[in-house]
């Protein structure tokens, strides 16, 4: 098997992840702990039994979903997989974060802090309720980019995910988006629905977010990563820091190209992904993509105990 490592985005999170596997394995909670000395709070007990609400806030769901995809690859490591194993790495959108961390390319401290700044900055982009997203479903993609350049009129409203086939999402101006909805229905899609999000990501209303990040990614430092990221913005590899800095900007109002990306990996020898940390939306995805790829999550003691037992066989 060649394996590409893949780490969730937002939306994955729930109460109590990874603390199963924290309490299972001392390297997996040490993580946990570095990602609350790093940004001076108790982050892990807001994971561990806060409120959902508070939880899904952007500030608070990209560090934490990173610190759980951590914690599991560390009890992967306890076990006896290697980063090596893997051929490439990838994360949806903040996961391209954990993806760096997991490749060595950032310290674990920076990437909690990036991604809390990060948050904050695509949370402050826009005042609330001036930004959408919505899900266009069994629309090619170049059917919801033409849905969404229709539905923009004076506004901004684009394709943002390219999640899989039959599986996009525009974000921009509200009112925008909901024209997307209406049209989307209108050329065959078999659902469009607005989507549950505090803002309207990877679209260019997230260029305030952008200059912040870029200020901030200037401050730290970005190694080459062991094995090559395979990134949202290009849909290739890359193990330049310098690229990986510039399109970690880009990417804040740029597409998610994960269709894309998933059929890179493929066409280039990945026969497996392994989603680490919460939940297995993109296992899902990636079965959309291409159904000759094997899939295996990987966020529970006993998915670690599996995983490491398949690798080690």
């Amino acid at each position: 098997m060649t394996r590409a490592f893949l780490f969730p985005g937002q939306g994955a999170q729930t109460i109590g992840m990874g603390q199963e596997i924290a309490a299972a394995w001392p390297a997996a909670k040490a993580v946990f702990e570095e990602v609350d000395d790093a940004l001076g709070e108790k982050l892990s007990t807001l994971i561990q039994g806060g409120e959902i609400a508070e939880l899904t806030l952007t500030r608070n769901a990209q560090p934490a979903l990173m610190a759980t995809s951590m914690a599991a690859l560390a009890a992967l490591k306890a076990e006896g997989v290697k980063l090596t194993d893997a051929t490439f790495v990838a994360g949806h959108s903040l996961g391209e974060y954990t993806a760096l961390c997991a490749a060595g390319a950032i310290s674990l401290g920076d990437t909690a802090r990036l991604l809390r700044r990060r948050g904050e900055a695509m949370q402050n982009a826009v005042p609330q309720g001036q930004g959408a997203m919505a899900a266009l479903l069994e629309l090619d993609f170049e059917v919801a980019t033409a849905v969404a350049q229709d539905a923009a009129e004076d506004q901004v409203c684009v394709a943002a995910n390219d999640n899989a086939p039959g599986q996009v999402v525009v974000s921009g101006h509200r009112s925008a988006v909901m024209r997307a909805v209406d049209i989307a229905k209108a050329n065959g899609a078999k659902r469009a629905v607005m989507l549950p999000v505090s803002a309207p990501f990877h679209c260019a209303l997230m260029e305030p977010a952008a200059a912040v990040m870029a200020r901030a990614l200037d401050q730290v430092d970005i190694q080459p990563p062991v094995i090559p990221l395979v990134g949202n913005v290009n849909a290739r590899a890359e193990t330049s820091g310098m690229l990986i800095r510039d399109n970690l900007v880009r990417q804040v109002t740029g597409s998610v190209r994960w269709r894309e990306s998933v059929m890179w990996m493929a066409a280039n020898g990945v026969t497996e992904t392994w989603e680490i940390g919460a939940g297995r939306v993109l296992s899902g995805m990636v079965r959309r993509i291409d159904r000759c790829l094997a899939t295996r999550t990987v966020g529970t003691p006993d998915e670690v105990k599996a995983a490491a037992a398949a690798r080690n066989g």
